[in-house]
């Protein structure tokens, strides 16, 4: 199929998110996941975990039964695909996926699933150390390293934490919890390998390596040192077509709630894209898009399908010419995360399946 003029185009390139990945690989000294859950943060998991699989990652993270099973799919048996959500044993009717144990209650039962089988199950086992969502508690820590054969029936694969605050390295949270992860895997589980680091963890230091990172966000071109200029190579464009550019007169108003008053003449071009599409409403009257690599100023509200730009200083624009919703210098989606008060993550997260995706790059 073509590509529909009247749709945004999302270019995703892999072979930026291969770069990423083995600049994070060379960081960390040892093996690196790829984590791809909420569809590769957007952008398409199945794509994304082809292009780093064949780079050779060996390991990838979901949230969801329903994304391993599909990622499967998609891969194929070989690579290693872990659900941080977990699951009931079994239900991932073979597809060889692996959960992580959030609770002791899951230890029992994927344990009694493994002593009934004959088979011990693999599975990961997430002690909690700061975060207190998912992750055994310090209780729970505690009584199963007070009994350890309540692991009996399982095939530990790796012992893993999630740090709270590693986008702020001076927080002290960040050394505590390497310290109670420590400790506690010790007692629990000392011969099995471990797994620590998150995107940003892998920029904390040598204390916070394992043997396993889990980098997501910046594989996608997302900063893990906000502090700090952003050290990851940007994979996304979004160019959205120009349905209709009209002029207006000073004193008119634009879009819903009459929110934008025209202080002069203006210029409107109305794009392809809106709220339904994931570029979100909060940026109404404070985002930009870039045309030719210049600014041009969104004005009015974001409605679901349509968004209006001051295009004033561009009289060459036209109906069926392309703007750059996402990408480019100072349009970046950490850029665009911060002009309405969120994260480059959510950004990503909610970019909607009405536009066109192409993939570039790779291995």
């Amino acid at each position: 199929m073509g590509i529909d003029t009247g749709q945004g185009v999302l270019t995703v390139d892999l072979g930026a998110v291969v770069a990423n990945w083995r600049d994070l690989s060379a960081r960390h000294d040892a093996s690196c996941a790829g984590v791809v859950k909420a569809d590769g943060y957007g952008l398409g998991a199945a794509p994304v975990a082809r292009a780093l699989h064949a780079a050779g990652c060996q390991t990838f993270f979901v949230a969801h039964l329903t994304e391993g099973v599909a990622l499967r799919a998609a891969l194929g048996a070989g690579p290693a695909i872990i659900v941080l959500n977990g699951f009931a044993p079994g239900a991932d009717e073979d597809a060889g996926l692996w959960p992580v144990l959030n609770g002791l209650g899951d230890v029992e039962a994927h344990a009694a699933a493994g002593r009934a089988a004959g088979v011990p199950q693999p599975a990961l086992l997430h002690l909690d150390t700061g975060m207190s969502r998912l992750g055994l508690d310090a209780g729970e820590q505690a009584r199963l390293g007070q009994d350890r054969a309540r692991l009996a029936g399982l095939d530990l694969r790796f012992v893993m934490t999630h740090l709270a605050c590693a986008d702020e390295p001076a927080h002290p949270l960040n050394a505590a919890q390497a310290g109670r992860f420590a400790a506690a895997a010790a007692i629990i589980a000392p011969a099995v390998p471990r797994s620590f680091a998150n995107s940003s963890g892998l920029f904390l230091g040598a204390a916070f390596r394992s043997d396993l990172a889990r980098p997501g966000c910046a594989l996608y071109g997302i900063n893990p040192t906000p502090a700090a200029p952003n050290p990851m190579r940007q994979v996304v464009e979004l160019q959205v077509p120009v349905l209709q550019v009209r002029d207006i007169a000073a004193g008119d108003t634009v879009g819903y709630g009459a929110g934008y008053t025209a202080p002069r003449n203006v210029r409107v071009a109305t794009v392809a894209a809106g709220y339904a599409d994931g570029y979100l409403r909060s940026l109404s009257g404070r985002s930009l898009a870039l045309f030719q690599g210049r600014a041009v100023p969104l004005i009015g509200r974001v409605s679901m399908d349509l968004t209006t730009f001051d295009a004033t200083d561009f009289p060459e624009l036209r109906p069926g010419d392309r703007m750059m919703l996402v990408g480019g210098a100072g349009n970046t989606p950490d850029d665009i995360a911060a002009r309405c008060g969120t994260i480059g993550y959510e950004v990503l997260t909610s970019l909607g399946h009405r536009y066109q995706r192409r993939y570039i790059g790779g291995a």
